[in-house]
């Protein structure tokens, strides 16, 4: 028999129409309210509908049409709605707030503040609840990644070397200063790629593919930029980085790489004001 997983979504069945929404079959854990204000004109015993299972305020089991910003098992980067004597509730995008005990806490939350969690389902209440105590919840195995490799990033916090993230919600890793050619803030989620994997199993990160892949996607992007500036780019060979870094995102090097690529397609023309495409 189908179990129900709490802090996920699950495909269940409309069972009855009630006054204030419908019963759904919660198979082992019996039905499953769905109110009124998440039922879908139309909907009607026997239908089946996505919905994310939680508890509400007296811990029973309730269903919704609403999507948290994270689910169990899963880290976010969330903000403090209120405080009380036994720790933090944080928005997750539901109407009952996610809560952090003030022993999950690495520093005593604040109002207003976001903090980087983990969301799961506590061992002893089976409550979900978060840890910002995220490194016990990092796998310490070595990652499988291959140089070059795209990853889905969590960007957790700045340190003097870079950017501490989370690798496809799994993997502690490291973006590099001087890798970085675009605003970074906590939270952000990104594309990514894998440099290395070091010996002791710590990655290395990228936010560009290295090497010639990174210099065609690159171009790809300079392409559109033309396309969407009537032909003409007005930077060329002699702009210095910052600029480049500035308006592209990526380092002197790449745009480089970019345009020589262009040029050898003869898609673009280099020019003393910069470069323009061949066929605008």
């Amino acid at each position: 028999m189908a179990t129900i997983r709490l802090g996920d979504y699950n495909r269940l069945r409309v069972v009855k129409e009630v006054d204030f929404g419908v019963y759904l079959d919660g198979f082992e854990e019996g039905e499953i309210l769905l109110p009124t204000r998440y039922v879908p004109k139309g909907l009607k015993p026997g239908d089946d509908i996505d919905v994310f299972i939680y508890l509400d305020q007296d811990e029973r089991l309730i269903a919704t049409t609403e999507r948290p910003l994270v689910k169990v098992g899963e880290f976010g980067f969330l903000e403090v709605s209120w405080v009380n004597q036994y720790g933090a509730f944080l928005h997750w995008g539901l109407m009952k707030d996610l809560f952090c005990p003030f022993s999950e806490q690495k520093k005593k939350m604040e109002i207003g503040n976001h903090y980087l969690v983990h969301v799961h389902i506590d061992e002893e209440s089976f409550r979900i609840v978060c840890s910002a105590k995220v490194e016990r919840y990092l796998s310490k195995d070595i990652a499988p990644y291959r140089h070059n490799e795209a990853v889905d990033l969590l960007v957790w916090q700045k340190t003097d070397m870079g950017f501490k993230v989370i690798i496809d919600n799994t993997y502690p890793g490291l973006v590099y200063e001087n890798q970085i050619f675009r605003p970074v803030h906590s939270g952000d989620r990104l594309r990514g790629y894998i440099d290395q994997v070091r010996g002791d199993g710590k990655i290395d990160v990228m936010l560009q593919p290295s090497g010639h892949q990174q210099a065609i996607d690159f171009a790809d992007a300079l392409t559109d930029y033309l396309i969407a500036h009537g032909g003409h780019c007005p930077y060329g060979d002699k702009t210095d980085p910052e600029t480049i870094k500035q308006v592209f995102g990526v380092s002197k090097k790449t745009f480089k790489r970019g345009i020589g690529d262009l040029y050898r397609r003869h898609v673009i023309i280099i020019e003393d004001d910069g470069i323009r495409l061949t066929n605008p």
